[in-house]
């Protein structure tokens, strides 16, 4: 999982165009390091300038020469990106959750892309694009706390276009292109306004985002799904799982929640009595034997959970069998 942003002192613009040169794997840029951004191939087609500050990070791309070009990105923080220009022969945009789009003229357009969820996009351009991309940590942004900005599932949206919105971004690219490490108090109270505007696009799509992803999307499922199955018998942290499926912590409890209509905890303590179960009724071991291979240390403690859920003791479900 890429790590989380770092708050920074100033606003740290650089040029972009050394960054696409070709390099060993270990030496990357300052804002590659530090935090999650849009994997452009091939890298030496566009030049890229970028800037971060405190729970955010921008950057703007610049097509260089023709040719297909492939994005890919799917991180723990949210993605704006900003098409100022953007015209194609042919392609695609993908955001899961959604249908792919074969829209060829994007110029001016937005797409919106939540925490966690897959974005690829390909595309043989007519004129060279110009792409700003936001990136919001949405643990770490300081937004106000009405607002609980880091717990809110957000909706994707792909090509839309918000005339507020699309000022505060233009606003917030201006600076980047300028090197506005002078205005660093201004560009942080930008970026507190594109989170506000954000949200406020998203309060009217509630209804339709619960049903697009349902919490977790899924391949976030599948992954923490497949995890809790493998270590069922161990203890199971909420980072563990976040990790896993590139969410923080705090996001990915309540997304688990949203999905499963109930805690990590309670999950995993279901899923062990249904592997007891199934031990229980293969008869190849002692009740004590199926206790410790579900990951109870005490057999007193097993059987109190077991009947909790079953209504009976290990052994009278195993008779029951019979």
């Amino acid at each position: 999982m890429p790590p989380a942003f770092e708050p920074v002192k100033r606003l740290d613009a650089e040029s972009r165009a050394d960054r696409n040169e070709v390099r060993p794997p270990d030496q990357r840029t300052a804002l590659e390091t530090a935090h999650p951004v849009v994997q452009i191939s091939p890298s030496q087609a566009v030049t890229r300038r970028s800037a971060s500050w405190p729970g955010m990070a921008g950057e703007i791309v610049h097509a260089n020469r023709r040719g297909r070009i492939n994005f890919r990105f799917c991180a723990p923080v949210h993605m704006l990106a900003m098409y100022e220009r953007s015209v194609r022969q042919q392609g695609g945009t993908f955001i899961e959750g959604l249908p792919e789009s074969m829209q060829l003229d994007c110029s001016r357009k937005l797409i919106f892309v939540p925490a966690g969820h897959e974005f690829h996009e390909w595309q043989e351009p007519r004129t060279l694009p110009r792409v700003a991309f936001f990136y919001f940590d949405p643990a770490q942004l300081e937004c106000s706390p009405e607002l609980d900005f880091s717990s809110m599932l957000l909706a994707p949206r792909l090509f839309f276009e918000d005339s507020a919105l699309w000022d505060t971004a233009l606003k917030l690219k201006t600076l980047i292109e300028s090197d506005g490490s002078d205005n660093r108090l201004y560009v942080e109270a930008l970026s507190i306004v594109l989170a506000h505007e954000l949200v406020r696009l998203n309060t009217g799509r509630r209804c339709v985002a619960a049903p697009v992803h349902g919490g977790l999307a899924a391949w976030q499922r599948r992954k923490a799904v497949d995890y809790i199955e493998d270590h069922l018998a161990e203890p199971i942290s909420l980072a563990e799982l976040g990790q896993l499926v590139c969410l923080s912590p705090n996001y990915f409890c309540r997304a688990f929640s949203q999905s499963f209509g109930m805690p990590l905890q309670r999950y995993q303590a279901g899923q062990r009595i249904e592997r007891a179960k199934t031990l229980l009724a293969k008869r190849g071991g002692s009740v004590t034997d199926v206790a410790l291979t579900v990951g109870y240390s005490e057999a007193s403690a097993f059987s109190t959970a077991f009947r909790r859920v079953t209504g009976l003791t290990p052994s009278s479900y195993r008779r029951s069998l019979d």
